[in-house]
Parts: structure tokens; C-alpha cells; sequence
């Protein structure tokens, strides 16, 4: 008798707890395939799914984030400034991403562009040892290697000589046990944070949500972005053991306002620090430059606001979207979007590495490729060392520069950051980088002649696109 009362009961409870989270997936879960895989779990397995859905399928950064990113970050940066207008032939691109971001277009005096750490190394600790009144570094790796440790150096002398420094990195990429770098700082007195980071491992988001961005502001007027991390790797001419080729960029002008009040968002959200006044937002005058603009984009307010970007870039695109990438594995919407724009005659060229140094990425992108090949994108690969550059033109005017991967994980579940800047020359030097990356076209043969074990493979290996 009792057992068929335990019985009930557990029916019951398994029954009420499979309504309650299938309403809450109905009311909260945008993407269909997402709400439907959740509540199949919960019906299924009711008090395991449950428990599953809680621990991993809810978005609790989003209101972390809301709660924490105040409107005086928008006022110190000047976001409420006046939007420039883009030239006739770009307008409706800058009309659309000026309606995702919600922020101005505003000017960037100067563009610098560095290959490699050999080249972006350098002027970065050359800035940071002249800085006089604010030092803002944000970075995925951060390693205690030669040249992180330069960087270490550098930014102690700053704290120690009166200037505000902070450090944010990420709880996951600078490493999540030890994390040399950040305790080398935080022994020298330098206030870092690690971001996103618990070392209790039931409560770490471990692939996902990871601040991805790479941002050095010094004193509110000079900004460095783009994919560089801080390591050794990237320095080719000390001929490292797994050398990483990448690109970074030097900015001023008023868009290193928005720079700076991304990098701020950020450690407020760590740390609960506000960083505000004229140490981090001195107030940059409106100067000649280029169009610019920053798209800050995470699972929180922000979310896919960087893939709207690009999805509307390829929209627009009359003549040609050349896109270089170190991972490729986007959702279907975004392929379908750069198959049309191939099929009405734009020309679409994306460059990939020849070997990746995640394997299971390079087999799903094999696997994800082939409608594009069919709608006549070119795609090229690039030979070794490993680019990790993420690079973006459109109709040899537009610009995306910056720390996402075209990839589900950087568009929707990481924190990144890219810059938008509308400069013929510019896209000119990158679409440059593009040509001389070129390796081997990657065709719809190669495709086919696959072993039916590899197609297997690398289809199995698809199936884990929302997590590579």
C-alpha cells in the first residue's frame, strides 16, 4: 500500500515539475529546436531534465547583467551623442546596425593595423607606460609567458606610479585553476578580476558565457581591439611551438568612448566597480575620421546583436562580402543569408584555416559547408601558422573588425566585441590580408570524395554545433 502511494506521489511530482518547466522553456526559449530538445528532456526524464534544465538551460546572465549595467555608463561614453549619417550607397546598412545597437555612429581619428603580436605588442605596452590617468586591459589568454609577463610589468609600474588600472580576464581562458597571470597581478597589488569564475565546478559556466573580448583603453582617448590575446604564441619571430597569426588595431577618436564603456560594463558587471569620470571618459571632441561604431554583444541585453550586424551587412552587400574567420560553423540562417547573396551575383568569400587547432571543429565544418558551395561561395584556406584573425568586408567600404568567431557559441553564448568602421582604405589593406591568406579553394569535390566513415564523422560532429 505505501509503495503504491510512493508511486503516486512520484507521478505526480514528475508530472507537475514537466508542466512547470515546459511553460517556462514556452514563455522564455526563442529558438524552436532549443524549446523543443528541453521539453522532450523534461517529459522524458522529468526530475533529471528538470534539474538539467535548471542548472544549464536557464539565462540567469541576463538579468545579472541588467541589473548591474547602469544608464551612467551610457552618459559618461556620450551614447546619447549625434549619430553621423553614411554615404548614400551604405545608408540603409548603417540606418539597420545603427537600429540593432542602439548606439551612435560616431568618428575614429586614426586606424592602425598590426599583424601579429610581433607588430600589436609593442605600441600597446608603449601606451600603457605612458598612460597618465586610466589603464582598462580586457582579454580571453592572458599568459605569465615573456610577453605576458611584459604586460604584467607594465601594468604594475602604472598602478604603482598613480594611474587606475584594471584587469579583467576571462575565468575560463586565462585559466581556471591557476590563472598565473591574474595572481601575479593581484600579488603586485594590481586590481584584476576574473570574469565569469567560480572554483566550484557545479557552479562554472564552462564553455559558454566567456567574456571573449580583447580591449586595452588608456585614458579614455586610446583604443586597441581586434583578436589578439596576450601570449607568446603570438609572436612569430620567437618561432613558438604553436604559433597563432592574428590581427589587432590602434583607435582614437570619439568611438574609443564606446570602447571604453564596454570594457567598464564589463568589470562593472565582475566586480560592481563603476568606473566613471574624466580618468575614463575625458570627453573626446568630435574630429575627421572614419564612420565608426561598436557592437557589444552577449547572452544579456545585448544578445546577437553582433550576428544582426552580419546578418544585415550580408543583406545589404551589392557587390562582394569577403569574410575570414578561424572557426566556421554558423547556424542556418546565416548560411542561407550568404548563399542568397552569392545567388543574386555578389561575391562571397570566406577564408579558413587549412588546420584548425580544434579538431572537432574542422570536421563540423566540412559538414556544414556544402550549401554554400552549391550557391557559389568561394571558400579558401589558409595555410599554416593558424589565422585567427576575424575579419569582415562588404562592397570594399565596410569594415567588422574584432573578437567574434562566426561560430553559434560567439554570436549568441559568448561576451564580444567588434567595431564596424566604413573606410575604403581600410577595407582595402584587410581584403589585402584576405588575398595573401589564400591557400587551396576548398570545393564541392573535395566535399564529396570524403570516405562515407569521414562523412560520418564530421556529420556526427555537426550535431555539436551550438557547443564548438
Amino acid at each position: 500500500m505505501m509503495s503504491d502511494v510512493r508511486v503516486h506521489v512520484t507521478l505526480v511530482a514528475g508530472f507537475v515539475l514537466a508542466i512547470g518547466a515546459s511553460l517556462h522553456i514556452l514563455l522564455n526559449k526563442r529558438d524552436v529546436a532549443s524549446a523543443v530538445g528541453w521539453i522532450g528532456l523534461v517529459w522524458l526524464a522529468p526530475f533529471l531534465g528538470v534539474a538539467t534544465y535548471l542548472v544549464f538551460g536557464i539565462n540567469r546572465v541576463r538579468r545579472r547583467a541588467r541589473q548591474a549595467r547602469a544608464g551612467t555608463l551610457d552618459a559618461e561614453a556620450g551614447a546619447g551623442s549625434r549619430s553621423l549619417e553614411v554615404p548614400d550607397g551604405l545608408a540603409p546598412l548603417g540606418r539597420g546596425v545603427g537600429r540593432i545597437t542602439g548606439a551612435p555612429l560616431v568618428r575614429a581619428a586614426a586606424v592602425g593595423v598590426f599583424h601579429n603580436g610581433d607588430e600589436a605588442y609593442p605600441p600597446m605596452l608603449a601606451a600603457i607606460e605612458a598612460a597618465q590617468h586610466s589603464v582598462g586591459l580586457s582579454s580571453y589568454i592572458f599568459r605569465n609567458d615573456e610577453w605576458g609577463g611584459r604586460f604584467i610589468e607594465a601594468l604594475t609600474a602604472a598602478h604603482r606610479r598613480g594611474v587606475a588600472v584594471r584587469v579583467l580576464i576571462d575565468g575560463i581562458g586565462g585559466g581556471w585553476l591557476f590563472s598565473p597571470a591574474y595572481h601575479r597581478l593581484r600579488r603586485a597589488g594590481v586590481p584584476a578580476a576574473r570574469f565569469m569564475h567560480s572554483p566550484l565546478p557545479w557552479r562554472m559556466p564552462f564553455i559558454n558565457l566567456r567574456c571573449h573580448k580583447k580591449i586595452l583603453v588608456v585614458d579614455g582617448v586610446l583604443g586597441f581591439t581586434g583578436g589578439l590575446n596576450i601570449g607568446d604564441e603570438n609572436v612569430l619571430a620567437t618561432r613558438p611551438r604553436h604559433p597563432v597569426q592574428d590581427m589587432h588595431f590602434r583607435i582614437e577618436g570619439q568611438v574609443v568612448g564606446q570602447l571604453t564603456r564596454a570594457f567598464a560594463a564589463d568589470w562593472q558587471f565582475a566586480t560592481g566597480e563603476d568606473l566613471l569620470g574624466a580618468a575614463w571618459f575625458p570627453g573626446i571632441e568630435e574630429s575627421d575620421g572614419v564612420l565608426a561604431r561598436v557592437i557589444d554583444s552577449g547572452p544579456d541585453e545585448d544578445i546577437e546583436k553582433i550576428e544582426f550586424a552580419v546578418l544585415q551587412a550580408v543583406a545589404c552587400a551589392r557587390r562582394s562580402v569577403r569574410v575570414m574567420t578561424p572557426y566556421f560553423l554558423p547556424e542556418e540562417r546565416l548560411v542561407t543569408a550568404l548563399a542568397l547573396a552569392a545567388m543574386r551575383g555578389v561575391a562571397v568569400e570566406v577564408v579558413l584555416p587549412a588546420h584548425g587547432n580544434h579538431v572537432l571543429v574542422d570536421w563540423a565544418s566540412r559538414a556544414n559547408v556544402g550549401p554554400l558551395l552549391e550557391a557559389g561561395v568561394r571558400l579558401t584556406q589558409s595555410p599554416p601558422p593558424f589565422h585567427h584573425a576575424k575579419l569582415m568586408v562588404v562592397d570594399e567600404a565596410w569594415c567588422l573588425i574584432g573578437s567574434c568567431n562566426w561560430d553559434i557559441r560567439s554570436f549568441r553564448l559568448n561576451f564580444e566585441l567588434c567595431m564596424e568602421l566604413y573606410d575604403d582604405a581600410l577595407a582595402r589593406v584587410l581584403a589585402g590580408v584576405m588575398a595573401g591568406a589564400r591557400g587551396a579553394a576548398l570545393t564541392q569535390a573535395d566535399i564529396a570524395a570524403r570516405p562515407l566513415p569521414v562523412k560520418l564523422r564530421d556529420a556526427a560532429a555537426r550535431l555539436m554545433l551550438p557547443y564548438l
